[in-house]
């Protein structure tokens, strides 16, 4: 297996994302603050799932059959969280999050995770997979919250048959062998995050394969993840493009790749190098909050390298979020309907 070493460190203007993720995580556990040829499909100022394609008029895709997987379901993107979506319901089961331990041979010590199965979860079916990874100086419990209300969205949209049903990982990211936690801002810190995809890969995915009931393959997994999780997620779809089918960021932080006119890190990759030459995915759906004072405008940069290399994917905002919880929601209530939706068909 590849190890990845590379990492950057965020220029001087940039780093005010992690210090402020910092303070609010350990302050608002009320609040949860913490911390062209292509087509590129934009969700409008409407809170409905209008869509703005930008496909050229003589490529455009009459026949259905023909659209790309993500052309098919751009239309469902809603810029704004329905507030019906977070009320549990008679009738519907919401099940819980429970943490388990495995032994990460990366980090060489037990690491928590938390996992979050279907309410009738059974052994006789397989489910597919979705990891969810959370922000700098946060740990495997900040998605888990019932504030994020992943079970509640999840339960709903599957009792009206609108997502899937699925196994939802939420891990602990920050994977040292010295190090338990991070510490601060430094070049050491950024890289034990970064080392986070040699563990998912060689530990963590074989601990949820051994001891849950999954449905294998890329068809069958995803990944999105917050500010420093989802700067990592985007590094490991692009990284690992043949073991997730579906990826996606939400306010992702800046050092995916080199910061302009910074001394620091060149970044985890290049501009370039957020393409695929095989393996594309199904869905990649990349989510920034407009009020967003923390990242400001370093997900549009990633959208905008994106457009330049022509990479499909789809562009979603909100403006009732911030750097936090409100700008997560949104973005994992268009993730779970989009995701796992007729893959057979998009082969």
């Amino acid at each position: 297996m590849k190890k990845y070493r590379k990492a950057f460190l965020i220029s001087a203007a940039a780093l005010a994302f992690v210090s402020l993720t910092a303070c609010a995580s350990k302050t608002s556990e009320e609040t949860g603050t913490p911390e062209s040829a292509a087509p590129t499909l934009s969700v409008t100022e409407s809170a409905s799932a209008d869509v703005t394609e930008t496909l050229p008029e003589e490529t455009s895709k009459e026949n259905n059959e023909e659209l790309s997987y993500m052309e098919k379901y751009a239309d469902i993107i809603e810029k704004e969280l329905p507030e019906e979506i977070e009320k549990k319901r008679d009738g519907v089961n919401y099940p819980e999050f429970k943490k388990y331990r495995y032994y990460s041979t990366t980090a060489e010590r037990d690491t928590n995770v938390n996992v979050l199965l279907p309410s009738d979860y059974s052994e006789d079916k397989e489910y597919p997979v979705l990891y969810i990874l959370h922000g700098y100086y946060d740990n495997e419990d900040w998605m888990a919250r019932p504030i994020v209300s992943i079970s509640t969205m999840l339960s709903n949209l599957c009792a009206d048959g609108k997502a899937k049903e699925m196994i939802v990982v939420v891990p602990y990211i920050y994977c040292s062998k010295e190090m338990p936690y991070c510490t601060g801002m430094d070049l050491t810190n950024s890289l034990n995050y970064d080392n986070f995809i040699n563990d998912l890969t060689t530990d963590l995915m074989p601990f949820i394969e051994s001891n849950f009931s999954v449905a294998k393959g890329r068809e069958n997994t995803a990944i999105t993840g917050f500010s420093m999780g989802g700067r990592e997620s985007l590094f490991i779809g692009f990284s690992h493009p043949e073991l997730f089918g579906y990826i996606g960021a939400v306010c992702p932080a800046p050092g995916l790749t080199p910061v302009a006119n910074s001394p620091m890190h060149p970044g985890q990759m290049e501009e370039s190098e957020l393409t695929f030459s095989d393996n594309s995915p199904y869905m990649l759906l990349i989510s920034a909050a407009e009020n967003d004072g923390v990242v400001g405008s370093f997900p549009a940069s990633y959208h905008n390298m994106l457009n330049a290399n022509k990479t499909e994917h789809l562009w979603h905002t909100t403006s009732r979020g911030g750097h936090d919880h409100s700008s997560v929601k949104p973005h994992l209530y268009n993730f779970l309907r989009v995701i796992f939706q007729n893959t057979a068909e998009a082969e």
